[in-house]
């Protein structure tokens, strides 16, 4: 079931995962996408809609009615599970939160102001999956950070409607806005803003690879800020001879089957634990639900990789970078603490990475794509921005601008040193 390398002697593991080339045909796609609604802006929206969701819909924004008459609906221990997950969320995010700081030297006062952004769009995927969860991992940290408009966008089903128990979530974390609407085309209309969906200043939350090269092209455009390429979902789990190997296989089929796209990656210095694994996927499968997802994603992006030991280990988890790592092995502790990319990681045997899914409190909306070299999860700076404030006076300016005017100078930016001279009354300064 899982693909296997022998990387034992590999002077440099890593070199042997290199990522394949892009595939340019869904970013044809994407910008396609972008373009139309960019240019006809709610009509391309449906027709996007009716071509990719297979539905049509009217009114693009699901009714605030519709959206507390969802949570009213659910049975009472859902509504108390997700405002459990929201609190845990909530928690942990509001130990984020930063204020500003003031630095005085030589007279002259700066100050950061951390300023939340005014809109912030969140995206949760849908059609394979309903995925409250993910409404309050986008929304809980933008509510926290001062966002005074949160607007959510969320496929629609077949019906045109979006899963009661997303609709429930997004009325417990206090969403203001939801739309039907997924894909791309979600992307664009929070971008470019439409007749139906305001712009927004920010856009954040997994999908699919067309979701994510779409926010990755609004990005580049400077239309919006984002929060990273969270694209298909990943794990990568080190395991050794003392892990147990159902644990291992049903930690690799939890995010296997999240559908085609993902990987899941098992790596272990002991061939005995491969064979084990790969004998509990099998059984496992049997029973599961989601069975065809699960093996399209093995078959695709299941690996399992032989090091010869668990400091080769540390060096293929890095060059992984995966969104999440398990570490399901001795001194895991230690391990992960020499751990430099990855989204999240979950130390021990009762760590699954399901646990961060739900109800740690750490944000699900993690790096993927090897993005997790630069950048982490969705945080509540994610939906602020850091403003500095110089104020100082005449002595304060004096003080610093012999400094000033001789780097000005050495840039060859003669204003620049000239704007400092003419308040300082220099001779020569003037026009």
């Amino acid at each position: 079931m899982l693909a296997r390398s022998d990387l034992r002697g590999v002077a440099d593991p890593g070199s042997a995962l290199a990522p394949p080339p892009d595939d340019p045909g869904p970013l044809d796609a994407v910008r396609a996408v972008l373009e139309a609604v960019r240019e006809r802006g709610d009509d391309a929206v449906r027709e996007c809609t009716a071509r990719f969701d297979g539905c049509r819909i009217d009114d693009l924004r699901v009714a605030p009615e519709e959206v507390d008459a969802a949570r009213s609906a659910l049975p009472a221990a859902t509504v108390a599970a997700l405002e459990a997950a929201r609190d845990a969320i909530a928690a942990y995010h509001t130990a984020q939160r930063r204020d500003g700081f003031t630095v005085v030297r030589d007279g002259v006062r700066c100050t950061e102001r951390v300023v939340p952004v005014r809109r912030a769009g969140c995206y949760v995927p849908g059609g394979r999956a309903a995925y409250p969860s993910t409404v309050l991992m986008t929304t809980v940290p933008a509510r926290i950070a001062g966002v005074a408009e949160v607007a959510l966008c969320v496929p629609p089903g077949p019906d045109g409607r979006v899963a009661p128990v997303t609709l429930a979530a997004a009325a417990v974390a206090g969403v203001d806005e939801v739309y039907r609407i997924g894909g791309a085309q979600a992307i664009a209309a929070l971008a470019y803003g439409t007749a139906s969906v305001p712009a927004v200043d920010v856009v954040v939350g997994p999908g699919n690879a067309y979701v994510a090269l779409a926010k990755r092209e609004v990005a580049g455009a400077g239309l919006v800020g984002i929060d990273g390429f969270a694209g298909p979902s990943e794990v990568a789990i080190v395991a050794d001879a003392a892990a147990d190997p159902v644990w291992v296989a049903a930690d690799l089929m939890a995010q296997a089957e999240h559908g085609p796209g993902g990987a899941a990656v098992l790596v272990t210095w002991d061939p005995a634990v491969i064979d084990a694994v790969d004998a509990a996927i099998g059984d496992l499968l049997v029973s599961a639900p989601r069975r065809a997802d699960i093996e399209a994603t093995l078959g695709a992006g299941g690996r399992a990789l032989l090091v010869d030991d668990a400091d080769a280990a540390v060096r293929v988890v890095d060059a992984l970078a995966p969104e999440h790592l398990e570490l399901v092995c001795a001194d895991a502790d230690a391990l992960s603490g020499r751990i430099r990319n990855a989204g999240a990681i979950f130390v021990g045997p009762y760590a699954p990475a399901a646990l961060g899914d739900y109800v740690a409190g750490v944000n699900h909306v993690l790096p993927t794509a090897r993005a997790a070299r630069f950048t982490g999860a969705l945080r509540v700076d994610t939906f602020c921005k850091h403003v500095h404030v110089v104020t100082t006076d005449a002595a304060g300016l004096g003080a610093v601008a012999g400094t000033l005017v001789t780097l000005a100078d050495a840039e060859g930016l003669a204003e620049h040193a000239r704007s400092v001279r003419i308040r300082l009354g220099e001779a020569g300064a003037g026009p």
